[in-house]
């Protein structure tokens, strides 16, 4: 009974396995050409429907109300799409003389420049009690891997506006003459955004096991998994240094935010966006995989260090009250 009940909480990570294993099996299916006509059916209506799937669910009045920590945005922003994916690049410059897959790596700098999610940061943020960070756009994802791109710019740019931000707009829309309905029957958005996601999963690795000439040595595997581990860990405990300095000017529940909103990177809008980017890249799903591995890490990551991170800020919260001077 316990283990059913695991299971139906990790349904997901279940999900990317065994969708993973289906293209393995039988990759013929989600090709391009093939039955399920990806070329169509994943790199437009599947992309569309995760972003109207998220103007449908995002409460733009509590980002309003949330823009008044200025500091503290400034901080995840420039963290996450600046120092992130820069340090990535520094770091990635030492590992292009091992033997590690060169397809790994420039999947590892493409994690470098994801935004954070609006789900596991944002879950484990408020577990602990702390402020929400705010979400990185994703046409500045597109800057940063725009050049790596056999697609052209123009090209990636109008499927990017019709698959991305229509959608997100027209969600918008709707959401407000709905808002009452969706308040009241909660819709589960979280769920069918990710089962859109294994869909899109499932057809990137058709291509991958339908191609002979690709192939993935589990060295490299086990480094990238390795590196994953370090960078999180590194990253979750620069910000935490920095964010509890004594001039730092943040709250414990500000550290909170930054500690898992800088250092997360988001599946749900990362593979959308590779798969548009690297529209019929060869390599799609390689440099897909570091993402892949990361999602599942910072989410362990994450629960383990929910309970330490959360006394931590509790006693701070006590001890700023006991000096706070009595009028």
């Amino acid at each position: 009974m316990r283990l059913l009940e695991r299971m139906r909480k990790e349904w997901f990570m279940i999900g990317i396995v065994l969708a993973i294993a289906g293209a393995k099996l039988e990759p013929s299916i989600g090709v391009n050409g093939g039955p399920l006509k990806p070329e169509i059916t994943v790199s437009y209506i599947a992309v569309a429907t995760i972003f109207f799937n998220s103007g449908l669910s995002l409460k733009t009045e509590e980002l309003t109300s949330a823009l008044v920590h200025i500091k503290l945005h400034l901080f995840i922003q420039i963290f996450t799409l600046a120092f992130f994916p820069a340090t990535i690049w520094l770091f990635l410059q030492l590992l292009s003389i091992t033997p590690i897959n060169e397809w790994l790596l420039k999947g590892l700098q493409t994690v470098g420049c994801m935004p954070p999610p609006v789900s596991s940061a944002v879950i484990l943020t408020k577990a602990v009690g702390g402020n929400e960070g705010i979400v990185i756009t994703p046409v500045l994802l597109l800057l940063f891997l725009g050049s790596s791109s056999s697609v052209p710019f123009t090209s990636i740019f109008s499927q990017l506006f019709m698959t991305v931000v229509v959608p997100l707009i027209i969600g918008q829309i709707v959401r407000r003459y709905i808002k009452d309905w969706l308040e009241r029957k909660k819709p589960p958005f979280g769920a069918i955004s990710s089962s859109v996601l294994l869909m899109i999963i499932y057809t990137t690795f058709c291509d991958t096991f339908s191609n002979p000439n690709i192939d993935l040595d589990k060295f490299s595997l086990i480094l990238i998994l390795f590196i994953i581990f370090s960078i999180q860990l590194s990253f979750m405990l620069l910000t935490f240094l920095f964010s509890t300095r004594n001039n730092s000017g943040f709250t414990p529940a500000d550290t909170v935010a930054i500690i898992f909103c800088s250092t997360h990177k988001s599946l749900t809008l990362g593979i959308p966006m590779l798969k548009i980017v690297f529209a019929g890249h060869e390599h799609l799903s390689l440099i897909s995989v570091p993402l892949l591995i990361y999602h599942p890490v910072q989410i362990l990551l994450g629960s383990v260090l929910v309970p330490t991170i959360k006394s931590w800020m509790v006693s701070r919260q006590k001890g700023v009250k006991l000096t706070r001077p009595t009028v």
